[in-house]
């Protein structure tokens, strides 16, 4: 490792060592994620409440989100790998910008559900091209800890956004919606200069345009084996968990539970604080570990979490349910960072090359397929009356997926599976800047 490439990345104490590159990178997806903390938790109250549309519209509009993100994220995929991941993350901001823009100024239905979809797809084209790029820049043996740090990077921004929201928004003056919606909008755009300017030291020189036929396509994809056990298990755990945090968890927490909506609150924020908090350090506990380790301990932490949440709806409200269900979202978050090094960086180190654009497009629709299908089960068994059953049913889903996860371990490479046993090993050359300028 050259001087200038050393100076180029930061490995002191607790920080993983990273090329600077990712460190730019990371930095940008935190100023947006504050942008996305401003306005998410809000959409539903803007078009119901603000555009005085119909609780079915409103829940439409915030559909409209996810239902763009089915094909926002294999098209942001397939734009990764045909344009480079770093101008098809580019593409994404723009168009996330452009949404989050319609939304502010939006007045009827039908501009409302376009603007969203927008949005939508714009969001979902990021996901994949920047798990790209980030992986890329990391090399093999800094995924696991660069894919931790973005995510204690994206809580951090969506908490600070959501912080500068509830003290800026307010129902009775409609023009603090669109304040957010524009300022959402300028943290999309305020990353595109920085992506222009980054620069790989030393460039990559530019590929020959492959032989038609030649690229790897999402059919080939579909026939890498272990790739698609990594996909059904990303799948299944992101519907019994984080499909179920913000729907089912939330409905259960403040009627049968018995706590009310400060209560919530802070249960979500011992969450964000958590994952903040801990997630370097349980990068550092699980290095030299498999990473199919990680998911099956993250998958036996929500367990435990799922648990908790039932012990918690039976204490009949009052400080004790609060404490229980903030305990229940402390244990979801340790959950979060045990996952965190691992899915994604298998994903990444699945994906042959010339097709990690497209590895990751998929490996972003299991996160999306399970995010609808989570509220989906959810609220109809809430609806159904099954409270206790519910969460009875995710736990023992995500006991299933602990010893799934285990048994993936025998489909994967070693190399594919391991986190390396010290952050600051430096990654091979072509691997840590490989993207086209």
């Amino acid at each position: 490792m050259t001087g200038g490439q050393a100076a180029g990345r930061r490995g002191s104490g607790l920080l993983p060592s990273l090329p600077r590159q990712a460190w730019v990178v990371l930095g940008g997806d935190f100023i947006s994620a504050i942008g996305s903390g401003l306005t998410l938790p809000f959409l539903f109250i803007y078009a119901h409440r603000v555009r005085d549309l119909s609780y079915g519209t409103a829940g439409l509009v915030v559909a409209a989100i996810a239902l763009a993100s089915l094909a926002g994220n294999p098209l942001g995929g397939a734009a990764a790998d045909r344009w480079t991941p770093r101008r098809a993350l580019m593409a994404g901001l723009v168009v996330a910008a452009a949404g989050s823009a319609a939304l502010a100024f939006a007045g009827t239905a039908i501009a409302l559900l376009g603007a969203a979809g927008l949005l939508g797809l714009g969001v979902s084209m990021i996901w994949p091209a920047q798990d790209a790029l980030l992986a890329s820049l990391a090399g093999p043996a800094g995924r696991s800890a660069v894919f931790s740090v973005r995510h204690a990077c994206l809580n951090a921004g969506l908490g600070v956004g959501a912080l500068g929201a509830a003290a800026l928004v307010s129902v009775t003056h409609p023009a603090t919606f669109t304040i957010v919606y524009l300022a959402d909008a300028a943290t999309f755009l305020a990353f595109v200069p920085v992506l222009t300017r980054l620069r790989l030291d030393p460039p990559e020189p530019r590929q020959p345009r492959p032989v038609r036929g030649s690229r790897t396509g999402y059919r080939q994809v579909l026939r890498d084996k272990a790739f698609l056990r990594v996909w059904a298990m990303t799948a299944l755990i992101v519907t019994v968990t984080f499909g179920q945090s913000q729907s089912s968890f939330a409905g259960y927490a403040t009627r049968p539970g018995g706590i009310d909506a400060r209560g919530l609150s802070l249960a979500f924020a011992a969450n964000t604080l958590t994952v903040v908090g801990a997630q370097l350090f349980v990068l550092r506990w699980l290095a030299g570990r498999r990473r199919t380790t990680g998911v099956a301990l993250a998958s036996a932490a929500w367990t435990a979490s799922w648990v908790t949440v039932i012990l918690a709806g039976h204490l009949g409200g009052g400080a004790a349910a609060d404490i229980a269900f903030a305990a229940a979202m402390v244990i979801f978050a340790l959950a979060e960072t045990l996952l965190s090094p691992t899915l994604p960086a298998i994903i990444n180190d699945l994906a042959p090359d010339g097709a990690a654009g497209r590895y990751n497009g998929l490996g972003a629709l299991a996160f999306t397929t399970g995010f609808l299908l989570g509220p989906i089960s959810g609220t109809a068994a809430l609806g159904a009356g099954q409270d206790t059953g519910l969460f009875a049913a995710l736990a023992l889903a995500c006991g299933a997926a602990a010893v799934a996860a285990l048994r993936l371990g025998r489909h994967l490479p070693r190399a594919v599976n391991q986190i390396p046993a010290a952050t600051t090993t430096s990654a091979p050359e072509r691997d840590q800047i490989p993207v086209t300028a």
